[in-house]
C-alpha cells in the first residue's frame, strides 16, 4: 500500500476505502505498534486500533531504559538477556535521535560487591558482543564523587560502571507510528474496538470498532487480528472466549522525578538491591532526575493508575539514603505509575518477582492472536514472531521481517555500532538539530522552520522549559496530537517531568488546538478542566493553581 499521510481525517479515509485488511492490531502501545509497522513494512495491509493515545498506558511509564536487565542476568536468564542486548542495539542504530548511551554506576561499599558486580557485568558486556556499547570499568572512590557529587561519601569504595541505552518512550512509540504509516499501513487513536466478528465457522474474521471522537461506528474485516493490548489482553481475550482464564497479573511501577540538583553529571545512579529485595534506579532524564521503580501487584487497572503513598515513600526513603539532598514530597516535580502486563503463573503467587518477563504469544482455536509480556526493548522481536504467526492464520504470503535494519522515523543517518568494546557508541551524523529540538531528529528543521515562518509560535509556553507554541502546533498536524493531554504528556513530556508546570500550560496549549481543530471556547474550558483533574494524579502536593499569560 501507498503510504497514508499522518492525519487522523487521511487514516479515517482508509477505513472505507480497504474492504479487508491483512492484520489488525489491537494496542497502539509499544508492542502493537511493533507489529503494526512489522506487517506494514511486509506489504501486508495493515491496520492498528487504539482506544485512547498512542502509548498511554504502560508504553509512555517506564523507566526510560533501553537495556538487556542486569537484575534478569542475576536471575540466570541468559536468553532473555541475550535477546534484549542484541535489540538493544539495534534501537540505538535504527532510532539514534531517541535513543542514547548512558553510563550507569553500581556503588560498592565492600570489595566483595566490586568483585561479584564487576564479574556479572563483564558477562554482560560478552554477551552483548558486538552490540556492545561500552566496557565495564572500576572507577575509584573519587571518580564517583567526582562523575556523582550529589552522592553520600560514607564508606563508599568506589564503582562498577556499565553502559546501556536511554530513550523518550512515548517519542519513540509516535515514531514507530508514523514509520507504520509510511510504510503504508494504517494507525488511529482513540478508536476502541468493542466487539470482534466471527464467520460461520467461528474464527475471527474482523472486529467492530467505534470512533471515540465522532460516534461512528464500524464494522472492519481482517484476514488476522493480533491482540496487542498490555493489561487489558484479557478483556479482549474474553470477547473471544467470556470463560477464558486470565492471562496477564498486572504489576505497578512508580516512579518520581526530580530536579537536576539531586544527582548533578551524567551518570545514572543502579542500587541493584534495595531494602525490599528490588531494583532502584536514578536516571538523569530531560534535565531532570527520574528515580524508581517500585513492583507492587496490582488486582484492577486503570487507564489512569495512581501511585500509592508506600510507593513514593519507598522510593524518597531509599533515594534519601545514597544522595546528600535527601528528597522530600516538596522536592517531587512529578510522580507516575505504570502497569507492566505480566504473564500470570501457574501456581497461585502474588510476587511479580517470580513472574517471567519474557512474551507469550498464543493463537486460540478462533484464529485470534495474542502476544503479551516482554519489555520496551525487545518489542521488535516480538512483533516479528507475532507476524509470522498472523501470516499463518490468514495465509498470507511468507514475506521474511524487513525491520532489523529499518530506520525509525526521524532517524538521522549515522555510523554503525562501534568495532572497539571501548566507544561509547561514538555516531557522526550528516547533520544536528538544534539541542531544544533534537528529540525531533530530521523533523527538527520543519519545526524550527514553523517558528520562523511564524515568529510568535516561538514563544516559549513556560519560562523553565524550552518547548514553543511551534511545537503544539507541529503535535496537532503532523503527530496526530488530539488533546491537550496528548500535547503535554506524550508529544511534549511536561506532565511527566514537572506537573505544576504542566498545569500552568494547559490554558495556552488549548488555544492553539482549538485554533488548529476549529473548536470553540467551550471544548478549550473542557479540555483545560479534564486535564487539571488528571494532573492531580501526577502532583505529590497539592496545586495552587497561578496564571500563566501567553499573548
Amino acid at each position: 500500500m501507498a503510504a497514508t499521510p499522518f492525519t487522523r481525517p487521511a487514516m479515517l479515509r482508509q477505513l472505507t476505502e480497504v474492504p479487508e485488511w491483512d492484520v489488525l492490531v489491537i494496542g497502539g502501545g509499544a508492542t502493537g505498534l511493533g507489529t503494526a509497522l512489522d506487517a506494514a513494512s511486509r506489504g501486508y495491509k495493515t491496520l492498528l486500533l487504539e482506544q485512547s493515545d498512542f502509548a498511554k498506558g504502560t508504553s509512555s511509564r517506564s523507566t526510560k531504559l533501553v537495556h538487556g536487565g542486569v537484575r534478569y542476568l542475576a536471575q540466570g536468564n541468559i536468553r532473555l538477556v541475550f535477546e534484549a542486548l542484541r535489540e538493544r542495539g539495534l534501537l540505538l542504530r535504527n532510532a539514534p535521535h531517541v535513543v542514547t548511551v548512558q553510563p550507569f554506576v553500581i556503588l560498592c561499599y565492600t570489595w566483595w560487591q566490586r568483585f561479584f558486580y564487576g564479574a556479572g557485568l563483564t558477562l554482560y558486556d560478552l554477551l552483548a558482543g558486538r552490540y556492545s556499547l561500552g566496557r565495564t570499568t572500576w572507577w575509584s572512590r573519587l571518580t564517583v564523587l567526582g562523575h556523582l557529587p550529589g552522592l553520600k561519601p560514607e564508606y563508599l569504595k568506589g564503582g562498577i560502571v556499565y553502559f546501556d541505552g536511554q530513550f523518550d518512550d512515548a517519542r519513540l512509540a509516535l515514531n514507530m507510528a508514523q514509520t507504520c504509516a509510511e510504510q503504508g499501513g494504517t494507525v488511529l487513536n482513540y478508536m476502541r474496538v468493542t466487539a470482534l466478528t466471527k464467520d460461520m465457522d467461528g474464527h475471527v474474521n474482523g472486529v467492530k470498532a467505534l470512533d471515540l471522537e465522532s460516534g461512528q461506528a464500524y464494522t472492519l474485516r481482517a484476514k488476522a487480528v493480533v491482540n496487542a493490548t498490555g493489561v487489558y489482553v484479557d478483556e479482549i481475550l474474553q470477547l473471544d472466549q467470556p470463560a477464558q482464564k486470565p492471562l496477564v497479573m498486572p504489576s505497578q511501577g512508580v516512579h518520581v522525578v526530580l530536579g537536576k540538583s539531586f544527582l548533578p553529571g551524567e551518570a545514572a545512579l543502579m542500587i541493584p538491591k534495595t531494602p525490599d529485595g528490588r531494583v532502584l534506579f536514578a536516571i538523569p532524564w530531560q534535565d531532570h532526575v527520574l528515580v524508581g521503580t517500585t513492583d507492587t501487584p496490582l488486582h484492577s487497572i486503570s487507564l489512569e493508575p495512581v501511585a500509592l503513598e508506600t510507593e513514593i515513600n519507598f522510593i524518597l526513603q531509599t533515594a534519601g539514603a545514597y544522595l546528600q539532598k535527601i528528597p522530600t514530597r516538596q522536592d517531587v516535580r512529578s510522580v507516575f505509575a505504570g502497569l507492566r502486563p505480566l504473564a500470570a503463573p501457574s501456581s497461585e503467587t502474588g510476587d511479580t518477582k517470580e513472574i517471567s518477563r519474557s512474551h507469550k504469544l498464543l493463537v486460540a482455536p478462533s484464529g485470534l492472536i495474542t502476544i503479551t509480556g516482554g519489555k520496551w526493548t525487545t518489542y521488535r522481536q516480538m512483533a516479528d514472531d507475532t507476524v509470522n504467526a498472523a501470516a499463518k492464520v490468514a495465509g498470507l504470503p511468507a514475506i521474511p521481517c524487513r525491520t532489523e535494519r529499518l530506520p525509525i522515523h526521524g532517524a538521522i543517518p549515522a555510523v554503525t555500532i562501534p568495532a572497539s568494546s571501548n566507544s561509547t557508541m561514538q555516531r557522526k551524523q550528516e547533520s544536528s538539530p538544534p539541542p531544544a529540538l533534537a528529540r525531533y531528529g530530521s523533523d527538527a528543521p520543519h519545526v524550527l522552520a514553523l517558528q520562523e515562518a511564524e515568529p510568535t509560535l516561538a514563544q516559549k509556553l513556560h519560562p523553565d522549559f524550552t518547548y514553543t507554541l511551534a511545537e503544539v502546533v507541529w503535535a496537532v498536524r503532523h503527530e496526530m496530537a488530539r488533546t491537550v493531554e496528548d500535547v503535554l504528556s506524550r508529544r511534549l513530556r511536561v506532565l511527566f517531568l514537572d506537573a505544576r508546570a504542566a498545569l500552568e500550560m494547559a490554558p495556552a496549549v488549548a488555544v492553539v488546538l482549538a485554533h488548529e481543530m476549529n473548536h470553540d471556547e467551550t471544548w478549550q474550558r473542557e479540555q483545560v478542566a479534564a486535564f487539571e483533574m488528571l494532573a492531580q494524579h501526577y502532583l505529590p502536593q497539592r496545586y495552587e493553581k497561578k496564571t500563566v499569560r501567553i499573548p
